[in-house]
């Protein structure tokens, strides 16, 4: 059983696991995006020159409508790949159907010369899997399915003996290219795991494990100059008295506040917000798809009421934050921006001590 469900993790995850494979799906599909839009430029070339070659050659006029189809195709797909994101299923399942013109292709190929060991197709059996990222599963479905397709067809076109040493070939390396893909795979699949780690390190706060600084400047930039986002709630938000905090209880206590309030940060944003330490006892967050007061008025006091939890030591004292909040309807492009009012809503906010919130009104 253990060694089934070994086999079984790296034919579905590439062998490192369900969450963690799901949480770099995304890079190996834009990295499958990258590779196969150059790869559809080739096969258009080659397509291209085998069908003005089809012209003035007769071995290659009886696949002419074919090259043509394939022609059209490769640059329809190319095209298409100008229009989807990086990331899209459609640009995955694209791909697929790419990799089965290629074996057509080879079997075009192959019935030119029937007498000829069906070198082409065992070709394109070992190095269709190495363009690809993705469970090794799905390969495996498609070198199956493309290798009975193409031994039917052959069945009634190439000699006896010649068939049946392609059924011996193309069986044995339907099987290596599959073993290929998975080895090929799990190797790649890891590179991504190592970049994702690395990332999270680079954009993460040590103290809190909220986003740091640069982090939330560039993915909140990437927000506001996305033209399908419209609509957001920058909060800016610091501890009152922090500096009291340090110098009557110490860093250490200091630093456990940062921590504390870090962690109901982190627990009341756990879906699509950003929420990050900017420095020194300076937080944000960032709410999209709503630039309604009413709601920033919910959230901020949800996040008062979160942080006066937190208890002092030896006084018995209960921490406090002050919020400051620009609403984002489409306005601004760039961080600075909604920084700017964001921080001077907040310094409103500490000046009322009642509300210790406050939206910026221009």
């Amino acid at each position: 059983m253990k060694v089934l469900k070994y086999l079984s993790n790296y034919f579905f995850y590439c062998g490192i696991g369900r969450e963690e494979y799901h949480k770099v799906k995304k890079g190996a599909y834009v990295s499958n995006f990258i590779v196969w839009r150059a790869l559809h430029f080739l096969m258009a070339a080659v397509f291209a020159s085998l069908f003005i070659s089809s012209l003035f050659n007769e071995l290659l006029e009886t696949n002419r409508l074919f090259y043509i189809i394939a022609f059209v195709y490769s640059v329809a797909a190319m095209g298409s790949f100008f229009l989807l994101k990086k990331d899209s299923l459609i640009a995955q399942l694209i791909i697929y159907l790419s990799i089965s013109l290629l074996f057509l292709f080879a079997g075009f190929i192959t019935q030119n010369k029937p007498e000829i060991p069906a070198t082409t197709f065992i070709v394109f059996l070992l190095l269709a899997p190495m363009f690809m990222i993705d469970k090794p599963f799905f390969m495996a479905i498609e070198l199956s399915a493309a290798s009975a397709v193409f031994l039917t067809w052959m069945h009634s076109v190439k000699p006896h003996d010649v068939w049946v040493m392609d059924v011996i070939n193309v069986v044995t390396f339907t099987i290596v290219g599959i073993f290929l893909n998975i080895i090929a795979n799990s190797i790649r699949i890891r590179e991504f795991v190592l970049a994702r780690k690395l990332n999270i390190q680079k954009d993460t706060d040590e103290l809190t494990g909220l986003k740091n600084k640069s982090a939330l400047t560039r993915e909140i930039n990437a927000i506001l100059k996305d033209s399908n986002e419209n609509k957001g709630i920058l909060f800016m938000m610091d501890v009152d008295k922090f500096k009291s905090i340090n110098d009557t209880f110490g860093h250490d206590v200091g630093d456990d506040v940062i921590v504390q309030f870090g962690t109901i940060l982190s627990q009341r944003f756990s879906n699509d917000e950003l929420a990050g330490r900017f420095g020194g006892d300076e937080f944000i967050v960032f709410i999209k798809d709503t630039d309604s007061s009413d709601k920033a008025r919910e959230i901020a006091n949800g996040i008062i009421s979160g942080a006066s939890e937190v208890t002092l030591p030896n006084d018995g004292s209960r921490m406090s934050v002050s919020i400051g909040a620009a609403l984002y309807s489409g306005d601004e492009k760039d961080f600075s921006e909604i920084f700017k009012k964001a921080d001077t809503a907040l310094y409103r906010a500490k000046a009322d001590e009642e509300n210790r919130f406050c939206i910026f009104e221009g």
